[in-house]
This record gives C-alpha cells, sequence and structure tokens, in this order.
C-alpha cells in the first residue's frame, strides 16, 4: 500500500514539475509577446492587436499553475505562525486542516470556474477569436491541481509519511 502511494506521489510530482516548466514556459512567451509589442508600436509604430489579450492570458495560465505547484510544494498560506508556538504533536493536525482548506479552496475553484467556462463558451475574444472560457481554464485546471496535490499531502500524512519534516517532496528520502 505504502509503495503504492509513494508512485502515485512520484507521478504527482512530476505532474507538478510539468506544470512549473509550463508556467516558466508560459512566463518567457509572455516577455517575448510584450519586447514584440514596445518594438512594433514604438518601432514600426503598428502594434498588433493580439499582443495585449495574449499576455494577459498566458499570464492566467502561468499564474495559477504556479499556484498549484505551490500547493504542491507547501509554499501556500497555512498556520506557521501557530506551529511555532504550539507542541510538535500539534503540527500534523494544523498542516492538515490547511491542506482540508486548501481541497475546499480548490474545488470550489473547480467548481465555479467550470461554471464560469459553460457560461462563456459562446463568446469569443474578438483580437484572439477564442472562446473566452479560455480566460477561464485556468481556473479548472489549477483546481484540479490543487486538489490532487492536498489531497495527496492529507493521504500521505495519514499513512505516516513523514511529509511535515520535508519541505517539497515526500518522496525523497533522506540518507
Amino acid at each position: 500500500m505504502k509503495s503504492r502511494l509513494l508512485l502515485i506521489s512520484r507521478m504527482l510530482g512530476r505532474l507538478s514539475t510539468l506544470a512549473l516548466w509550463l508556467a516558466g514556459i508560459g512566463l518567457v512567451a509572455m516577455t517575448a509577446i510584450v519586447a514584440y509589442q514596445v518594438f512594433m508600436r514604438f518601432v514600426i509604430n503598428s502594434s498588433p492587436a493580439w499582443t495585449e489579450a495574449g499576455s494577459i492570458m498566458i499570464m492566467t495560465w502561468f499564474v495559477f499553475l504556479g499556484a498549484a505547484v505551490g500547493v504542491r510544494e507547501n509554499f501556500h498560506m497555512g498556520f506557521d505562525v501557530l506551529l511555532y508556538v504550539l507542541p510538535p504533536n500539534a503540527k500534523p493536525w494544523l498542516r492538515a486542516i490547511s491542506d482540508v482548506c486548501v481541497f475546499a479552496f480548490a474545488t470550489a475553484m473547480v467548481f465555479y470556474g467550470g461554471e464560469l467556462v459553460a457560461r462563456y463558451w459562446s463568446t469569443r475574444i474578438p483580437v484572439l477569436g477564442l472562446p473566452t472560457s479560455f480566460t477561464y481554464f485556468p481556473i479548472v485546471v489549477s483546481g484540479v491541481l490543487m486538489c490532487l496535490f492536498s489531497a495527496e499531502r492529507l493521504v500521505l500524512r495519514a499513512s505516516g509519511e513523514p511529509i511535515d519534516e520535508i519541505a517539497a517532496d515526500p518522496t525523497i528520502t533522506e540518507a
């Protein structure tokens, strides 16, 4: 059972790494698009209409993917102040409560983001020609990833894995 949990955790770690890479590529792409827009506006004096909407859409993707990775890496907001003043045996409970709160928030992201995706599927972003729903897809994708990552932490903690002492990856064992 534990080996299966660790295998799933490794797969989620790879998914997290993929999301981080996609976010990084998005950041570079957005930077290139904005640089292209500035060049076209001030040097050529003809700014393309799609660059602003495209860079904003890419930015929403990398921000939400980065937030999901932050949940996996335990960089989200938590009860850190309380962890320093309460006894050590309270730490897993507080971290579990934090993970449950993240899971609940992420579930709401999936539900309400999904409603936005469904509601705006028939409208288009004029300069991109894409459905307006593409603006809201990052909320849903990030919410699903956050649910997976927070559930992973809860299950690993419940199985006795020492995930609270390991900052980023519960599948890494120290020598």
